[in-house]
């Protein structure tokens, strides 16, 4: 086999040009869930889905990534970004571009998604819109069930201003009070739905469900909090906060859980990163807000629209089977009564979900929490989810007398309260329970159960990409090993020791373990991937992950791609490459799959000179998942399901023409298919493929289920 041309080039790899902005990529990327609300491919409640997930990552957003540079810009620090943006431009940019982001939310649901819900008989009235029969209704809503919640605060020198709280609505209400003009905020309570239905037949003719907003109610009766004094207006504003936690350095003598406890109360009072105001808000209220936030104008945005369409997830509850997807059939991998540990001695398994159950997952932990062979069960716990099943099997386990370690990453962002309530629980079953490791956030998934069988002790792994947290597990595409290959198990063991005590083993056979040997592991296989290459051998590389941000990463894929190396990334969200530089990155191709399910699984394939290798496993390419994380990707030693992963899982991504977008310099393009030839959506034969799999494993030579066949 000849070999590419490898260009021996003398460009300068640092060079910013060679790069996009990481954080105006991430945008890209929710431009992506953006266009699936704006297109027809999904049924409608689903578009609207994509619509409230636009707003919750945008508030994701700007709660750590825009808080993070606001803190630079306030402190005055002058760092560049990698493709050489200053934080004053980069922070503009940001701004005018979630901005036309939000314009273009308030018009899909305008112009598309509201009026197409009027047509299947779902109605969401404007005031104008209201009859005196509705107007009466909200009337005797308002006082019923609106106003015994709502407490007006004054502001005024008696009265300082109030805490506001994060990703609250609220209105600020002027009133004329003894000849003077007052200040006063009305907090929408967030406990109550957003959209209150009204009785049956008040949205006209054709109509199956009807709605009118908890602001326009409250709106509408603002002057029963004000008895006796004048309301001159109500404006609504909402406010995100800085919620990019650190938790301060912990004393010897100290304790994480007292600390994050304290860091939660102090984030309350995090600076804001966003004021979003209705446009007809006066200036002098503007103003107001503004002195009091403490924060420059420019974190002031002003709208027309509805603020905060995170709320509209509520409509996809609505029950109309039509407007939504199918359901989802999960294959159920271990029904009763398969002893899930015999299984996995025959050989390893491999799970997919969702289109293979997490259930899974918990049939592995239930059966080792009642088996009486089984004397120890190991795992971590990043976000759990607010109702886990697994809480109660290890405590069930502990109560059987096993010996349970468990280590809960009190860490894991916007789950630390839920976190610090699962630790609580778990320690007052009396199960050993580390709250991570000193100033690194343990992101691996991992379980690892002990049992005693009669050739001795024998252990079996769990190691996953995604968190064990069944919710999730439902929405997100993720992989799940089983595994007691001795190899691996070894190393899983000398993970938990460094987890829970004060090892420091730095020589792991197969796993690759950050911050110990992942970084350099990854940067040799890339190089050695180069070499060969360089010496005529089959040369290629298949990364399948979320984020690509690290700029050695990038540099090592760009000097790969000189070498001759073909480079295929299947990258979920930000990507820093730019695919297609001349003498830089012509062999490497950048796609990402936005569809019904969130990808999250990461897999990294290497060609190896015709012998291939392929990890799996938590780790994205990102500094804070090579330098501050404990992660974890496992080699794949099974040749079944190092061949499902790269010939079922892998090619179905690299085909898609269906849900596929590809990088082309700095901008994603949609991947249409040639004329004539039928689109292929990944996840959808992905999820028909498991469907028509056997209940059963098959045997080992055989990947499971059907042949994964493409259209021609």
């Amino acid at each position: 086999m000849s070999s590419p041309k490898a260009v021996t080039s003398s460009i300068n790899l640092h060079d910013p040009r060679l790069y996009n902005n990481r954080e105006l990529s991430w945008l890209e990327f929710n431009q992506r869930v953006l266009d699936q609300a704006l297109g027809a491919d999904h049924p409608l409640l689903e578009r609207v889905k994509f619509l409230a997930i636009v707003s919750s990552n945008l508030d994701e957003f700007f709660m750590v990534r825009m808080a993070t540079l606001l803190r630079k810009l306030r402190a005055g620090l002058q760092d560049e970004s990698l493709d050489g943006q200053t934080v004053p431009e980069q922070a503009r940019r940001i701004r005018a571009r979630a901005a036309q982001m939000r314009r273009d939310q308030a018009s899909c649901w305008n112009d598309q998604l509201r009026p197409e819900l009027a047509k299947h008989g779902v109605r969401i009235l404007e005031p104008e819109e209201y009859t005196d029969r509705i107007r009466q209704f909200l009337t005797l809503f308002f006082r019923a069930e609106i106003y015994p919640l709502l407490t007006p605060l004054a502001f005024d020198p008696g009265h300082p201003f109030p805490l506001i709280s994060n990703r609250s609505k609220n209105f600020a209400v002027t009133v004329r009070y003894q000849r003077r003009t007052k200040f006063a905020r009305v907090k929408v309570p967030q406990m109550l739905p957003r959209f209150v239905q009204l009785p049956h037949g008040s949205g006209g003719k054709g109509t199956v469900h009807s709605y009118a907003f908890l602001e326009d109610i409250i709106r509408m009766n603002l002057g029963e909090l004000f008895n006796g004094v004048e309301v001159l207006n109500a404006h609504l504003f909402r406010v995100t906060r800085d919620s990019d936690i650190e938790v301060r350095t912990v004393d010897v003598d100290g304790d994480l859980m007292e600390s994050m406890e304290s860091t939660l109360k102090q984030q309350r009072h995090g600076l804001p990163s966003l004021l979003q105001v209705e446009s007809s808000m006066p200036a002098r209220v503007v103003r107001t807000l503004v002195e009091n936030f403490e924060i420059e104008d420019e974190v002031v945005e002003k709208t027309s629209s509805r603020l905060d369409f995170s709320d509209w997830m509520a409509l996809t509850r609505i029950a109309m089977p039509k407007l939504k997807d199918a359901p989802l059939a999960a294959r159920t991998v271990w029904p009763a009564p398969t002893n899930v540990f015999e299984e996995i001695q025959e050989r390893d398994i491999l799970v997919h979900h969702p289109f293979e159950s997490f259930s899974a997952v918990e049939t592995f932990l239930q059966q080792a929490s009642t088996d009486p062979h089984v004397t120890g069960i190991k795992m971590t716990l990043y976000r759990i989810g607010s109702n886990s099943p697994l809480i109660d099997i290890l405590i069930d386990a502990a109560d059987a007398g096993k010996q349970v370690a468990v280590l809960v990453e009190l860490k894991a962002r916007f789950d630390e309260r839920n976190n610090i309530a699962w630790a609580t629980r778990l320690e007052a079953a009396g199960i050993h329970v580390v709250y991570g490791v000193e100033n690194l956030k343990t992101h691996c998934k991992l379980a690892l159960v002990v049992r005693r069988e009669a050739e001795g002790v024998r252990r079996y792994a769990h190691i996953g990409t995604g968190n064990y947290n069944r919710a999730t597990a439902q929405i997100y595409t993720d992989l799940s090993l089983f595994t007691c290959n001795e190899q691996v198990i070894d190393d899983v063991g000398e993970v938990f020791n460094y987890l829970t005590g004060y090892s420091r083993h730095e020589d792991y056979d197969q796993l690759l373990v950050a911050p110990v040997t992942l970084r350099k592991s990854l940067r040799a296989l890339i190089e050695r991937e180069a070499e060969h290459a360089r010496a005529g051998r089959p040369a290629r590389i298949i990364f399948k992950c979320n984020a690509i941000t690290d700029p050695e990463m990038a540099r090592a894929l760009y000097r790969a791609s000189q070498a001759g190396v073909t480079v295929d990334l299947i990258v979920r969200g930000i990507c820093v490459l730019r695919p297609g530089l001349k003498g830089v990155s012509e062999r490497i191709s950048v796609r990402s799959i936005v569809g019904r399910f969130l990808e999250h699984s990461r897999v990294y394939w290497f060609e190896n000179g015709g012998t291939p290798e392929v990890f799996m496993g938590s780790a994205d390419l990102m500094e804070r998942n090579l330098d501050r994380r404990v992660e974890v990707l496992c080699r794949v030693a099974d040749a079944h399901v190092a061949h499902h992963l790269r010939e079922v899982v892998l090619q179905a991504y690299l085909q898609d023409s269906a849900r596929a977008y590809v990088l082309v310099d700095d901008k994603y393009q949609r991947a249409n298919p040639a004329e004539n030839t039928a689109s292929a959506s990944a996840q959808q034969l992905l999820m028909e493929r498991c469907a028509a799999a056997p209940t059963t494993p098959s045997s080992a030579d055989e990947p499971t289920g059907p042949t994964l066949v493409w259209p021609k």
